[in-house]
């Protein structure tokens, strides 16, 4: 069993930065992968970006491609998201996934078993 707790959200002005954690706790292993995921209201859950924990392999969805960097650090055991440049468009419920595959190219909500409660990043205009 697997435990997520994501921490960082808040209240940005577009084109300032935020940075995502999500903490992991219980039965972690070298063959996570972990992800991102946000939600908009009335939007289906989405994958933003994703990174395997050993080797760090990452995958970014196309629209935060150069805006958003995903990293690990694996003592802490622990993922971040660094969000800069943010636009309205990016204001969300931000999960945390993690999965026992070592695949960042997992993109679906049902490829992650192991979820985080959310955190909530508001971009104003």
């Amino acid at each position: 069993q697997v435990q997520l707790v994501e921490s960082g959200g808040g209240l940005v002005q577009a084109g300032g930065s935020l940075r995502l954690s999500c903490a992991a706790s219980g039965r972690t292993s070298s063959s996570f992968t972990m992800a991102w995921f946000r939600q908009a209201p009335g939007k289906e859950r989405d994958v933003v970006a994703a990174i395997s924990w050993f080797g760090g392999r990452t995958y970014y969805e196309d629209s935060v491609k150069g805006r958003f960097t995903i990293t690990r650090d694996n003592a802490k055991n622990t993922v971040y998201l660094q969000m800069n440049s943010l636009k309205p468009e990016d204001t969300a419920v931000y999960y945390c996934a993690a999965e026992y595959k070592s695949n960042p190219a997992l993109g679906r909500v049902q490829d992650y078993t192991y979820w985080g409660q959310g955190t909530q990043v508001t971009v104003s205009s």
